[in-house]
């Protein structure tokens, strides 16, 4: 349904996408991530036709045809990183709007205005709205037409937990249709709820396309654990090398990388050994060191 093929954009001396192949199949939800700056942003516009391949090509569709034609447009739905409506207009009388220029049934209106949670907001101007409830309106408009090609860029960026749960629920009951999404983000949440796959852009380089499960595992054994104790005895500290042999002692505190299951043994043995825990903080790698790793040719 959306094809990159060798796509590359160069924005004068900035090569904003190098050389980008990737395939997102019917009915895939495909999150793509990276640091800012890495060409998520261009190859999301590109798939929306919106800006035009230097080199190589972007199609849309199926059967497929360059993403910026008409045809390919048609089967479309985008949404930008950054909505702005005018202020004067009401969030139904924005909707509406939409909904005559996309064709879509008068019933979509309601529809989709459920869908955004805006809370009996609808009838307010846009105007009064706050960033997060003009981003929910956004999520109505890009509902409205149920193309079977979704494109979101960073829709999570200003949800609070009411339009966390619309958009959630915007993306599973496209998934239930068949629908394709490709979206952006940097919250792990939405990848590791939503994700089919993931595909990973450094310098606008595809540096990883991976099932969500391998990352997540990926992450989950570059993460650490820190158990602040009053002492370390040496046969402690040898317990705990047991369950996960890069355990260290520092700064009064035992430093235990590794994936979750050594983290849990680790403990586990400092809990059989009777001592007394001070503080515990644990979590699993982080995306940035991760998408250097990649980029370096490591994070096997």
């Amino acid at each position: 349904m959306i094809h990159f093929r060798a796509f590359t954009k160069v924005f004068g001396a900035n090569r904003a996408v190098e050389a980008l192949t990737l395939s997102v199949n019917a009915g895939e939800v495909v999150a793509l991530l990276g640091p800012n700056g890495s060409g998520k942003t261009t190859s999301l516009k590109a798939a929306a036709g919106l800006i035009r391949p230097t080199s190589g090509e972007v199609r849309v569709g199926d059967p497929e045809r360059p993403a910026a034609s008409p045809e390919a447009r048609r089967v479309l739905s985008f949404l930008p990183q950054k909505v702005a409506f005018p202020d004067s207009l009401t969030g139904r009388e924005v909707v509406e709007f939409y909904r005559r220029l996309r064709g879509s049934a008068p019933g979509r209106t309601d529809d989709v205005l459920r869908v955004a949670a805006l809370n009996g907001a609808a009838g307010r101007q846009v105007g009064t709205y706050s960033g997060g409830m003009t981003q929910r309106l956004g999520l109505a408009v890009a509902a409205l037409p149920e193309a079977p090609v979704l494109l979101l860029d960073e829709p999570t960026s200003s949800l609070d937990a009411d339009g966390l749960g619309a958009f959630y629920g915007l993306v599973e009951r496209g998934r239930q249709r068949g629908q394709t999404v490709l979206f952006t983000s940097h919250q792990w949440g939405d990848v590791e709820r939503l994700a089919d796959r993931v595909a990973v852009l450094v310098e606008g380089r595809l540096v990883a396309d991976l099932a969500q499960r391998e990352l997540s595992e990926r992450l989950a054994g570059r993460g650490v654990m820190r158990i602040r104790l009053d002492a370390c005895p040496p046969d402690l500290l040898a317990r705990v090398q047991a369950a996960a042999p890069g355990a260290t002692w520092a700064l009064s505190q035992l430093v235990i990388p590794g994936p979750a299951g050594a983290r849990a043994g680790a403990l586990e043995a400092v809990r059989a050994a009777g001592a007394e825990i001070r503080g515990l903080v644990s979590e699993d790698g982080r995306l940035d060191v991760l998408y250097r790793e990649l980029a370096s040719g490591g994070a096997a």
